[in-house]
């Protein structure tokens, strides 16, 4: 069962703290503080796949969110199917998750979106919340790190796929178990981008793996997507009190064959 939904405007709200504030005298300069309550208005058209054993009222089911590359932004909902879980669906495959993959408007992805987005199907569909796992490839490798660091709290496990992002998001990254993909021979994101974030979750004590597809190029994803281990693995992870279990060694690096 594959449908399309329009996911309608949600609000964050944000406080910016602040406070009443005396004029300086003329030449002279003083600290002060502003507040003001303000929030914002996110839009996203996504594709929605439910599992063909999904009942409303029956066992609540893992989430799996997707985030598309550059190629695929705009506001034709059939472009997010060009690759990932999305093209596996449309081709017929059936997935142990149900699945969300949102179309960004514009090259980037909005982090507040996605989370909002992942908020509004946990609270309309039977989704187990312990088990909510995030991936992306190219642009959304890197939404896919930004996300997870902004609201770590909402992720069982992550998969970046030839992506990257800060290194000094590390510490809010660390308690995600994290796979890594990238194609050695990627000239469009250089595969130092995992790198580096790699590097800091292994430093900050992370659960890291990290698949190095050594004759790939920018293509990390193909190889990525059409590979059980990937999806038995995020089964394995969910959200326990705060923090995420985990069935695996803490960091771990693997050479992975030709990605196309």
């Amino acid at each position: 069962m594959r449908r399309a939904y329009r996911f309608l405007p949600a609000f964050l709200g944000i406080v910016v703290l602040a406070g009443a504030q005396q004029a300086p005298e003329p030449g002279k300069q003083v600290p002060g503080t502003f507040e003001r309550e303000i929030t914002i208005r996110v839009r996203l058209r996504y594709l929605l796949y439910l599992p063909p054993e999904y009942k409303a009222d029956g066992k609540p089911w893992p989430l799996l969110v997707f985030l598309h590359g550059a190629g695929e932004v705009g506001d034709n909902l059939e472009l997010v199917k060009k690759h990932g879980p999305p093209k596996l669906i449309a081709q017929g495959k059936h997935f142990p998750f149900i699945v969300v993959s949102p179309q960004s408007p514009q090259r980037g992805w909005n982090p507040h979106a996605v989370a909002a987005l992942v908020d509004e199907i946990v609270r309309r569909y039977n989704v187990d919340r312990s088990r909510v796992y995030l991936t992306g490839l190219s642009m959304g490798g890197f939404g896919t790190w930004q996300t997870a660091a902004l609201y770590p709290e909402k992720f069982a496990a992550i998969a970046p796929i030839c992506g990257g992002g800060d290194p000094r998001w590390a510490k809010r990254l660390k308690e995600i178990p994290t796979w890594v993909f990238h194609g050695a021979k990627d000239r469009v994101v250089p595969i130092r981008f995992s790198r580096v974030m790699v590097d800091a979750l292994k430093a900050a004590g992370g659960n890291v793996k990290f698949t190095i597809y050594p004759e790939a190029g920018h293509d990390a994803w193909t190889e990525t997507y059409k590979n059980p281990k990937l999806y038995e693995w995020f089964l394995r992870h969910r959200k326990q009190a705060g923090r995420t279990s985990r069935s695996e060694g803490r960091a771990t690096q693997e050479r992975g064959g030709t990605g196309r």
